[in-house]
């Protein structure tokens, strides 16, 4: 592109879905090894803006060291005749795409949890400074979304700095979240889709609905509605709800139509409140992951920032694997977490009455949202670190799910004559649209999968290598 001559890398949409291993990259900003991390807009007056500086606190690209890991706080400042601070959220989102438009400079994720790194060989091109990416991002906002008529950028790198601003976005974030509760799905005639993922999930569309928000936690209702008005051809669009085809599990003909045009027919059907039979997809982007958990026909919950594994044995990294990319995977479904603030939360599944467990951090984080009965029956790592700790711990709060265990047990002791007791009856573990195998060096999709198993045995690798030795 012409108006980025003086950018010493390329520039354009062939960028898009990029992405720098790490024995690739020269430096990372953010990501799971740092805890405060945002990126943040801000709609200011006029006057409080100096169109086009680009301000950096803290070390400079070119000052840190190869192979490391730094702390990152974006702070996009915009003004303009037409702008209100509902639009925030939807500038703020934009920010993942324009980066990503940059050769050899990686972005993902979203607010709190943004996670970028700078290839090695655009470093070598002379893409040492924050200056170059601030230019970029201020010539890209302004050509796209002419409502913005100025703004200015900085980057904040020292970790007090970010330290100190990163508990300020939160507040921010959590008042705009709050601000979209209360309106309900059946009382509006159009929803709102996002596609800013499809570069790296290309048969991903995220459904925005009053009670469902963007799986990033980025867009609400209220955001899609403002980003598709002020810029109808761009990444985020209206769809029309249409006819309620089935309101527990959440089906909607608008939906089912328009996310199958934005997928180019791959996905062909959304039920938008459950994880299992057609669930809503996921890029990758997604603060939380919800997954089944056979033993104990409950669901658990993890967010992206926890660092042990789960309570059936397997790390955030994993669960995001087993959902992302745009598939339909029952039993693993990725979440935001204001979507699970909503009414709608699982509906089809059982709700919070199916949930049993999660980390402590995001519990104390929804904790308002709880049925106040079941509170204290959802397990923490605190209290439950295996299935087997689980299973005690959810019989012992008389959780809900443990009724279900009691009612599975009547039905096979009733339905399996006394002779063949001795036999285990062959269940079925997983089911999927399409299940991915690696194995030999060779990936083995199985469409339409089916697996039945006497019995399902899940340990973790740490187990296994103590064992051995």
């Amino acid at each position: 592109m012409s108006m980025f001559k003086d950018i010493p890398v390329d520039v354009g949409v062939i960028y898009e879905g990029e992405r720098i291993r790490r024995k690739d990259m020269y430096v990372e900003l953010g990501g799971p090894d740092v805890k405060e991390k945002f990126e943040l807009a801000r709609v200011k007056k006029p006057e409080e803006i100096e169109d086009g500086r680009v301000t950096i606190i803290g070390p400079d690209i070119k000052d840190m060291e190869e192979g490391k890991t730094y702390p990152l706080g974006i702070l996009i400042e915009v003004a303009g005749a037409k702008l209100e601070p509902e639009l925030e959220g939807v500038i703020e989102r934009r920010i993942h795409a324009y980066c990503n438009f940059i050769e050899g400079f990686m972005h993902l994720n979203q607010r709190y949890d943004i996670w970028l790194r700078l290839s090695k060989k655009s470093f070598e091109k002379g893409l040492n400074s924050f200056d170059f990416i601030g230019k970029v991002l201020h010539r890209l906002f302004k050509s796209e979304l002419p409502i913005i008529e100025k703004m200015q950028v900085t980057f904040i790198t020292d970790a007090e700095k970010v330290r100190g601003l990163y508990d300020e976005a939160l507040q921010i974030y959590d008042a705009r979240d709050a601000r979209a509760r209360g309106l309900k799905d059946e009382e509006v005639d159009k929803f709102y889709g996002c596609v800013l993922c499809q570069s790296f999930a290309p048969t991903h569309c995220c459904v925005i609905t009053p009670q469902r928000y963007s799986n990033c936690g980025a867009i609400s209702w209220f955001d899609g509605r403002a980003a598709a008005s002020i810029d109808p051809k761009g990444p985020v669009f209206t769809i029309e709800r249409g006819e309620l085809l089935d309101p527990v599990k959440g089906e909607y003909s608008g939906v089912d139509e328009a996310v199958k045009k934005r997928t180019l027919g791959e996905i062909t059907k959304v039920w938008l409140y459950t994880a299992f039979g057609y669930p809503h997809t996921s890029c990758g982007c997604f603060e939380g992951v919800a997954f089944y958990i056979p033993e104990v026909d409950g669901f658990g919950i993890v967010h992206r920032g926890y660092k042990d594994v789960t309570v059936n044995g397997l790390p955030f990294s994993t669960l995001a694997d087993s959902t992302a990319g745009g598939r339909q995977v029952d039993g693993f479904h990725g979440i935001s977490i204001e979507y699970m603030r909503s009414q709608k939360f699982l509906q089809a599944d059982g709700g919070w009455k199916r949930v049993v467990w999660m980390p402590k951090e995001v519990k104390e984080r929804v904790k308002d949202f709880i049925p106040a009965e079941l509170a204290d029956k959802i397990a923490t790592e605190e209290q439950a670190k295996t299935i087997d700790e689980l299973k005690t711990f959810l019989k012992e709060r008389n959780h809900p799910v443990v009724e279900s265990w009691k009612e599975e047990a009547v039905a096979v002791e009733e339905a399996a004559p006394a002779e063949a007791k001795e036999e285990a009856p062959m269940i079925p573990v997983a089911t999927a649209a399409t299940l991915p195998i690696t194995a030999g060096g060779f990936k083995i999709i199985l469409k339409d999968a089916k697996i039945y198993a006497k019995k399902v045995i899940i340990r973790s690798m740490k187990s296994e290598k103590s064992e051995k030795r």
